[in-house]
């Protein structure tokens, strides 16, 4: 069984690894009963959007982690990603300057990654 955060870090290091972009990891546990973290990332295209949420699926599925549901695949600007304590946003640039989750969670507090 692992801890949020080491949940939160395996989902991380999956996005790294296919060249994921601008990955922020914001701990909410104490300013939401969604989820314990979010992470959030850029990619460069709607087909790399497919690719990274692929790559997390597949790495916290083998690692035991089971995904509640995926949402967005339709549009590809943003999808996302739940696993009842972290979820996962994977964004086009376009569609993270736009919905802006940093701002709206800006009282959330940052975990350091050290991709």
């Amino acid at each position: 069984m692992h801890t949020p955060k080491e949940i939160a870090l395996m989902a991380a290091k999956a996005l790294d690894n296919k060249k994921g972009l601008d990955i922020q990891l914001l701990q909410v546990e104490d300013l939401t009963i969604l989820a314990n973290h979010f992470l959030i990332c850029t990619a460069t295209s709607t087909t790399h959007v497919k690719t990274l949420c692929d790559e997390v699926e597949h790495d916290l599925t083998e690692a035991g982690e089971t995904m509640l549901r995926r949402e967005g695949e339709r549009t590809g600007g943003w999808v996302l990603l739940d696993f009842g304590c972290l979820i996962v946003h994977v964004f086009t640039e376009e569609s993270r300057k736009f919905y802006d989750l940093e701002r709206l969670w800006a009282d959330a507090t940052k975990i350091e990654l050290g991709l």
